[in-house]
């Protein structure tokens, strides 16, 4: 019988409550462990040095006053940190803000994924999976705002955007805009899935995106070919 891999995650967020919500939601799924928690941004890296999970779901609003700057470790800033360490952990955020600032600031920064608290406890579990597969997951009050940046953008812009790309990331980009994930591009381009999100993190670079949904409908916008890339 086919069996799921395992999905290694580990959580941080201020909130007791908050935390044993999460736990007892995602330890129910057959194919989730929960292997560390923590309640502050220094916790957040050293759960992602020590135990290096799949996912990490992170709260925004960390208060750590042992970041040694005075200023907070907060969820924006360990997201730069990971991405800078070039930490393979897929960074989920799940917060109450919806603010576009807070939103771009978390994505353009790495996160796969951004969760609203209102809504987590029914989409944690996908929200998870589709990171640990590579993919980003938004909620859809998130997804609009992603959408109406990328539609408002400059059509002069996104086509130079695109003339920038490697014939390797282009064919990466046709992928992504038919909805392949990265384990199935990976298969079809017989490439590593450390190689397809490296090209990923390049395409989002060059087109000034922050997620698989801004850079596939700017593909498509631009009236890129989605035939099987060769």
């Amino acid at each position: 019988m086919f069996r799921r891999a395992m999905i290694r995650v580990a959580i941080v967020d201020d909130h007791p409550i908050v935390r044993a919500g999460m736990r007892a939601i995602l330890a129910a799924e057959a194919d989730i462990n929960v292997v560390g928690e923590g309640a502050n941004g220094a916790d957040a890296l050293r759960l992602v040095e020590e135990l290096r999970p799949d996912v990490l779901a992170l709260d925004v609003q960390l208060p750590d006053p042992s970041s040694g700057s005075g200023q907070a470790l907060n969820g924006l800033e360990v997201t730069r940190q990971l991405r800078a360490k070039g930490a393979a952990t897929a960074v989920l955020i799940l917060t109450v803000h919806d603010d576009p600032q807070t939103i771009f600031g978390l994505l353009e920064s790495g996160a796969v994924g951004y969760v609203l608290k209102d809504e987590a406890l029914e989409t944690l579990v996908n929200a998870v999976r589709a990171a640990a597969r590579g993919e980003t997951w938004l909620s859809p009050a998130v997804a609009r705002l992603v959408v109406r940046r990328a539609v408002a953008g400059s059509a002069s812009d996104a086509t130079e955007a695109l003339s920038a790309l490697t014939p390797r990331e282009v064919e990466v980009l046709r992928l992504i805009a038919r909805g392949l994930d990265n384990t199935a591009i990976a298969q079809e381009l017989v490439l590593t899935k450390r190689t397809v999100q490296n090209h990923i993190s390049n395409i989002y670079g060059k087109l000034n995106v922050a997620s698989r949904t801004e850079a596939a409908l700017l593909a498509i916008r631009r009236g890129l070919d989605l035939g099987h890339a060769v």
